[in-house]
């Protein structure tokens, strides 16, 4: 540690996930302001509701970041049993609050949170004390693999009954993306992909309303009435926009075209809006931001602040880019939200928290010249 040193926190990490909610709070209000008079009498009833949980999530960022980084291990226990409990009450009725056929919310009063959010948080804190712990070990396939794939097989399991196999989809990739990046063996991991491939299939083709969502991603337009309706009208949005947009409030798509304009597929509604130039920048500060974060990787101080910060970056990178290619029509619909961009509390909330962890974690670097602190052990990969 003796070429570790402190300083002020990175400011272009905190000036990308400060464009990016800056971005949220206009397209939220955009997007959403003509559902919002039709159901509530007031256009701004999502905008109050996001700046609600933005200050919520801005104060837990201001804490979290003034917290030192390693003072998170010492409650890693206790935030994963609290996930599981989560998961679990989601499920029980007459707690868990059913959306759409979904069960994956719960009530507190005024505010529905969802559990699944804050489970994305506790397993990239479980996998970087884990692994930081285990080091070398982690190449073992009982004692390195085994333990974080129980962990991860349980809650995506509980995630499936929800059901949400997009933020099932997501802890998948958080759980391999840390392994690698902790020193698993390549050959480990790409045995128990090549096992978990048809199992995802299975569960893909298991009910009516997702394989429609496949049917529809490979070709949309063949029942742009029915299984293709969200595809077709996000595309129509896309389309719109040229190369700079009809300008921020004048979408078409969002009285009432486009299904979950405000939440899964704002992304659609900014490209219509702000066009070729508002995607480049919305782009640009998504890349900004995995940028940092993988820096901040690379000059962390300890194995553990590794992978946090790769965790923390490879969930949003992951999930924005499951978004962004399910709206666009690349890839299926999964049902992630757009981080810092979607409607949802506890998403953002739980998003700020994590930049907070990692935006104290920037305030310690090691010596650039030195090797990283997970070089050593994939060098051996």
């Amino acid at each position: 540690m003796s070429d570790t040193r402190r300083h002020a926190p990175d400011p272009l990490l905190l000036g990308a996930v400060a464009g990016l909610c800056a971005l949220g709070l206009v397209m939220v209000y955009s997007a959403s302001s003509v559902a919002a008079l039709e159901a509530y009498g007031d256009g701004a009833y999502f905008l109050k509701r996001t700046l609600l949980w933005m200050a919520l999530g801005a104060a837990a960022f201001g804490i979290a970041a003034r917290v030192h980084y390693r003072a998170w291990r010492r409650f890693t226990l206790l935030f994963l049993l609290a996930s599981f409990g989560l998961l679990v009450a989601v499920l029980i009725p007459g707690v868990g609050v059913v959306v759409n056929g979904a069960r994956r919310w719960i009530s507190l009063g005024p505010v529905t949170v969802q559990p699944v959010e804050a489970t994305k948080l506790a397993l990239v804190l479980y996998l970087a004390h884990f692994l930081a712990q285990r080091d070398l070990a982690v190449r073992d396939l009982r004692r390195g693999l085994l333990p974080p794939l129980v962990v991860l097989g349980v809650l995506s399991a509980l995630v499936m009954r929800q059901p949400d196999m997009g933020s099932a989809v997501v802890l998948c990739v958080i759980t391999s993306s840390l392994l690698y990046a902790g020193g698993a063996r390549v050959r480990h991991l790409l045995g128990i992909g090549a096992l978990g491939v048809p199992v995802a299939l299975a569960f893909a083709l298991s009910e009516a309303y997702r394989r429609n969502r496949l049917l529809a991603f490979l070709d949309p337009w063949q029942d742009p009435q029915g299984i293709g309706f969200h595809i077709v009208q996000s595309l129509i949005a896309i389309g719109s926009g040229g190369l700079v947009g009809v300008g921020i409030g004048h979408s078409a798509q969002k009285f009432f075209y486009l299904p979950a304009r405000h939440t899964d597929f704002v992304f659609a509604i900014l490209a219509e809006e702000l066009g070729f130039a508002g995607v480049a920048i919305l782009l640009a500060l998504y890349v900004l931001f995995t940028a940092r974060m993988l820096r901040l990787a690379a000059r962390a101080p300890d194995r553990y602040g590794a992978l946090l910060a790769t965790g923390v970056g490879t969930w949003v990178a992951a999930q924005a880019t499951m978004n962004i290619g399910a709206v666009s029509g690349v890839l299926p619909v999964v049902g992630v939200p757009l981080p810092f961009l979607s409607f949802g509390g506890s998403s953002l909330f739980v998003l700020l928290v994590a930049c907070g962890i990692c935006f104290n974690l920037s305030r310690y670097t090691r010596d650039p010249n030195r090797l990283d602190a997970l070089s050593s052990v994939q060098s051996g990969t």
